[in-house]
């Protein structure tokens, strides 16, 4: 019985740390180096070595306004929950048309009590606190206000080429046995902006 017990705790050991082992990474930070498809990422006080997928995804992160976020936008807006239900946005995220449908839904964010919803605009009107969009998304909507305070930025299409020394870059990686880590996505800012 105890043995059984023993091999079933083991088991169950195992399943949870590959499954933690699966888990991507937030890798955020300056490239201090390229070596072919390897980048050395300072994050923090450390370097980081990000193995670039030979096809992977780049998307610049660019500067954007209200007027960049239309009906029919596929969104992701990170927000504080109000009273009455609806989200005061913090940060806006128009995605490229190519990355329609990431991560859409509702869940919680970074920041505690925050949350985070991926999906379309619906529509936006003017209102008293800001702009209100309505955005829908697979099982629900939300209603977001924008106001002059909330950040806004948009993804483009981006290439390798502007994955070089000096730039600010983030990722979700896998990590590799040997500690290093991998990615198939890789965000690199423009312009100065700083990608989460």
């Amino acid at each position: 019985m105890s043995r059984t017990i023993g091999v079933a705790a083991f088991a169950t050991v195992l399943a949870v740390t590959a499954t933690m082992a699966q888990q991507p990474t937030r890798v955020r930070g300056t490239i201090e180096k390229v070596e072919g498809h390897t980048l050395t990422v300072r994050s923090g006080e450390a370097n980081v070595h990000v193995a670039v997928a030979d096809n992977a995804q780049v998307y610049g992160v660019v500067k954007a306004t209200l007027a960049d976020v239309k009906v029919n936008s596929f969104i992701g807006v990170g927000a504080m929950p109000q009273t009455d239900g609806s989200q005061k946005a913090l940060q806006v995220m128009i995605f490229a048309e190519s990355q329609r449908g990431l991560g859409e839904g509702h869940r919680p964010w970074t920041q505690p009590g925050s949350t985070m919803t991926n999906g379309t605009v619906d529509t936006t009107v003017a209102g008293v606190d800001g702009q209100v969009l309505s955005v829908k998304y697979k099982d629900g909507e939300k209603k977001i206000i924008i106001t002059p305070d909330t950040v806004i930025r948009a993804y483009v299409v981006g290439d390798r080429s502007e994955l070089k020394p000096g730039a600010q870059v983030a990722t979700f990686a896998n990590k590799k046995a040997d500690g290093s880590f991998e990615t198939s996505r890789i965000n690199v800012g423009r312009d100065g902006v700083v990608p989460q």
